[in-house]
């Protein structure tokens, strides 16, 4: 078996002793950098689901240090900080000031920022929305929206299967539901979190063969897959090489917003990406924006990152009957995720989703690409078992439930996720 890479170890040390981490951290900074870091400091933050960040005080400066490493993946190797690809494509992107690329010691050093991140801004807003500066918020994300569109037009390309198969991003993905030596299907993260395990709701106790056969109805709202049949399906459908068929893009890729600065300016406020572990020159262009079109929206409020605090603000209740499993719950979007659902819609989803049908790259099943791609975020990012990471009862079966909501149709009528589709389908233009 392969020894644990040094940040493999400093990332599970950190949740138990992080003073021992922040030592080992500093170890490393010094062997990579020669940075002799007088106070380390982990960042223990609710979005740091698959990473470690933190501060870092020098005789050189203050720093920002950001890693990415996840479980069975301690030797990745590849050239993954690719801040450069962004920034001569046009994107504002934050360079980091030291990288290192070796496998199992990939680490970014930034010059320190005083800014808030994007999520901390957006987190506030869900806490109590704030008209003005909600819409200081969304403008800020429409212009990078409109900043993003123009990088994804001014880039798109036809792309061989060998090209897309070689981008990072499908760690993201279709890398999560296979076991990585094998290729065997279930394996990887879905395997380990969910296949034989016991999920514990408000009202019901399942194991996961009758959990992942039964059908969800939500609020009374019937859906037309069920768990085994997305990710079945999500397996086929997003294999790389099978994504070919829609062009490639340069793109940040994980762009979710605790990768994204927020400056307020006088006028208005900007957004700065940062932390461009999964980016490319030739990523999927219906993959492209979908990791933050599901984490900044559809992952709020609070049940994904917060789930302690949705858990109090919110209700949700199941039961079975049949072979369907009737899901009540009152979580809705918040004003501010509303919006920018709007946004991401009307800036980016809707040009690029054009752009493709007029130059022949759009495939005829998009919207089922699109829907296995969000369902895969949720339900892979985390354990989304009550008890196996952060989740209760009640943060779990809403967040099946939205995986379920955004990874395939209702049976009949509509939600905001047919209704967000629907907006941008390049086939509707009566809906712009």
């Amino acid at each position: 078996m392969t020894a644990p890479s040094r940040t493999a170890e400093i990332r599970a040390l950190a949740a138990s002793d992080a003073g021992a981490a922040e030592r080992r951290l500093a170890e490393l900074l010094r062997d990579l950098f020669g940075l002799e870091a007088q106070t380390v400091r982990i960042n223990l933050d609710r979005y740091s689901l698959n990473s470690l960040n933190g501060f870092i005080e020098s005789e050189r400066g203050a720093f920002f240090f950001k890693f990415h490493q996840e479980e069975g993946e301690e030797a990745m190797a590849g050239e993954y900080y690719r801040a450069d690809i962004l920034a001569r494509a046009g994107l504002p992107v934050d360079q980091p000031l030291h990288v290192s690329t070796s496998p199992g010691e990939q680490i970014l050093i930034y010059r320190r920022r005083h800014q808030p991140r994007f999520s901390d801004v957006l987190r506030e807003l869900d806490l109590a929305d704030d008209p003005a500066r909600r819409a200081r918020a969304v403008a800020a994300e429409r212009a990078l929206g409109a900043k993003l569109a123009a990088v994804y037009l001014g880039t798109l390309h036809e792309v061989s299967p060998s090209e897309v198969a070689a981008e990072p991003i499908h760690r993201l993905f279709h890398e999560r539901l296979v076991d990585r030596h094998t290729g065997r299907f279930p394996g990887g993260r879905l395997a380990d979190f969910y296949v034989g395990k016991s999920f514990r709701f408000p009202g019901v106790v399942l194991d996961w063969e009758e959990f992942a056969g039964l059908g969800f109805v939500i609020n009374g709202r019937p859906y037309s897959r069920t768990l085994r049949e997305l990710f079945a399906r999500a397996h086929a459908r997003l294999t790389p090489e099978r994504l070919a068929d829609c062009g490639g893009v340069v793109a940040h890729g994980d762009a979710h917003n605790a990768n994204v600065w927020y400056e307020e300016r006088e006028g208005g406020a900007a957004l700065a990406l940062f932390d461009p572990a999964f980016a490319g020159s030739s990523v999927p262009a219906l993959l492209a924006e979908v990791k933050a079109t599901f984490h900044n929206i559809f992952a709020h409020p609070f049940w994904l990152y917060d789930p302690a605090l949705a858990t109090e603000r919110f209700t949700a209740s199941a039961r079975v009957e049949g072979d369907r499993l009737m899901v009540e719950t009152d979580w809705a979007l918040s004003p501010v995720r509303r919006d920018l659902l709007a946004a991401k819609a009307d800036s980016v989803w809707r040009p690029l989703l054009a752009t493709l049908k007029q130059r022949g790259l759009l495939a005829d099943d998009w919207r089922e690409v699109l829907r296995l791609a969000l369902f895969l975020c949720p339900t892979l990012v985390m354990n989304l078992r009550a008890g196996a990471a952060t989740h209760t009862p009640i943060s779990s079966l809403i967040g099946f439930a939205i995986a379920v909501m955004v990874g395939c149709p209702p049976v009949e009528g509509s939600d905001v996720v047919t209704d967000f589709l629907d907006a941008v389908d390049p086939a509707m233009p009566d809906r712009h």
